[in-house]
């Protein structure tokens, strides 16, 4: 039996080898892609976009209630385990100047660019009972993301999607003045341009014994938003610096995923520069994948414990 994957936050649920028996009682046409590999261990094949996507439908379902959840093919599959660790490190982040883990509908969050798929959202809502909006400049992800909720009419009430008008902005548009954020979370496009991205899929499929693709993926799937903007994940990061001084006050703990370590050296000189106050360096690890989290904010301590969504 594989090992538990100890480098997963301690509350992850999916610290814990996959139970594929239990997984396909929730999803049958899962079984069709379930094997036992040459290390006698009982897997999918990772590098099938159509495995990975019923893997998480019965992820989502059995261990969140999360009914008939689908992607259009085009769009990036998401890898729960990792998903979730983002969102139990947020809630560490928010305990800090609580006696405990800040839960319930009171603690609103902002996800950027939720695409199709609406994860953090979905794994925010179950895990900590958080109020969530998920929002992207691309109408028909959004529109997918409607599709789950109305699948989940339980979530309508706490999980609301918004369209970002203009690429150029990444809060304005979204925040509304008087609103209050507790967090903003964002999983930002990594890739520089197209052909970066399909070198990434390459590397990535030939690393899953896929090289002879003649076809390449991108990502498994993703849209060019989802996948690579100009400048990268550098400067979109930037970009989400920048613009986040004009919401110092709407936004507790602004927070990002930077995959790139090299990055880190700039991004926390422009947040010095902007005069933010205090900032984190949150590592994460799922498997050989190695991450973290960049968190700023504009509150100072004393005054953190009594900021509240609105």
């Amino acid at each position: 039996m594989a090992a538990e994957k100890s480098s997963l936050h301690t509350r992850n649920l999916h610290r814990d080898p996959y139970d594929f028996e239990q997984l396909i009682s929730c999803v049958p046409e899962l079984k069709h892609y379930v094997f036992v590999n040459a290390h006698q261990t009982v897997t999918i094949n990772f590098s099938i976009p159509k495995a990975v996507k019923l893997l998480n439908k019965a992820l989502l379902l059995h261990f969140y209630s999360i009914k008939d959840w689908d992607i259009p093919e085009i769009n990036l599959c998401p890898p729960i385990p990792g998903r979730a660790d983002y969102i139990h490190y947020l809630a560490d982040l928010l305990a800090d100047q609580h006696p405990e883990i800040p839960t319930g509908t009171s603690v609103k969050g902002l996800d950027i660019g939720t695409g199709a798929n609406l994860i953090y959202p979905l794994l925010a809502n179950r895990s900590y009972g958080w109020t969530m909006t998920g929002t992207d400049i691309n109408k028909d992800s959004l529109g997918n993301a409607q599709l789950i909720l109305n699948q989940n009419p339980d979530l309508s009430s706490f999980i609301h999607v918004k369209q970002q008008p203009d690429s150029n902005h990444i809060f304005k548009n979204i925040i509304d003045p008087g609103e209050q954020f507790m967090f903003s979370m964002c999983n930002p496009p990594f890739h520089d341009s197209e052909e970066s991205a399909l070198k990434g899929s390459f590397r990535k499929r030939k690393g899953l014994g896929q090289s002879k693709s003649r076809k390449p993926l991108l990502n498994f799937g993703g849209q060019q938003s989802e996948l690579w903007c100009e400048g990268g994940e550098l400067a979109f990061i930037s970009k989400m610096i920048e613009e986040s001084s004009s919401y110092s006050s709407q936004v507790l703990w602004f927070t990002c995923l930077v995959s790139k370590g090299d990055n880190l050296h700039k991004l926390t000189a422009l947040i010095k520069k902007i005069k933010a106050v205090d900032f984190k360096i949150i590592d994460m690890a799922q498997g050989q994948k190695v991450s973290r989290i960049l968190a700023w904010t504009f509150v100072p301590e004393m005054d953190r414990s009594g900021f509240k969504s609105q």
